[in-house]
């Protein structure tokens, strides 16, 4: 008799907790998620559709995902560990003694040297750095003036020119204290498309 009771008060409460996890399912991950969801589009929809830039109805990338740029008329990212693929994020996870690594920086050391006709400990490091996550769509400003004299004499441009639309894309410190000055190398070969149209 004791034997049925208890069965029975177990079922009770493995059927409490299934209608309890169900109601929790329902409530946050459908209800929930759906106003939050459904805010956001309609409160930030630039921001819910991935910040994305668009160009004659195209959409040619995020403000918050860096991309490869090749061309000497453009100024060029950070490397990037993860091919600027958005699905496959992640650094190199390679130790600064790596010889993988200290070959893939020499390799892009020596390419930065004879595209920009600098010195080696003239390049700053976010040039030769992978990010993180392998899609820092910024660089930093000193890295963006590296390129200034190269962008100006392949577009035919007063360096002046392109060095202010540098300096007019620099993002400050969030709030002044968060993170770097840093430029959005998109948004800047954005202007300097609109400056000089190809």
């Amino acid at each position: 008799m004791n034997v049925s009771l208890e069965s029975g008060a177990f079922l009770h409460q493995v059927f409490i907790a299934i209608r309890a996890s169900i109601m929790m399912l329902i409530l946050c991950g459908v209800l929930y998620t759906g106003v939050v969801t459904s805010l956001g589009q309609l409160l930030f929809p630039f921001q819910a559709a991935g910040s994305m830039i668009q160009q004659n109805g195209q959409n040619i990338g995020s403000i918050h995902i860096g991309q490869e740029f090749v061309s000497d008329r453009y100024f060029h990212g950070r490397p990037s560990a993860a091919g600027y693929d958005p699905t496959a994020t992640g650094g190199s996870n390679l130790a600064p003694s790596n010889p993988e690594l200290r070959a893939r920086v020499a390799t892009d050391s020596a390419a930065i040297q004879t595209l920009e006709g600098v010195k080696a400990e003239q390049i700053p490091v976010d040039m030769l750095a992978a990010s993180g996550a392998g899609l820092d769509p910024h660089i930093s400003p000193a890295s963006a003036y590296l390129q200034s004299p190269r962008i100006a004499r392949v577009r035919n441009l007063d360096e002046a020119q392109v060095n202010a639309l540098i300096a007019e894309h620099t993002d400050m410190p969030q709030w002044g204290v968060l993170g770097q000055p840093r430029v959005n190398v998109l948004m800047l070969n954005l202007a300097l498309d609109a400056a000089q149209p190809e």
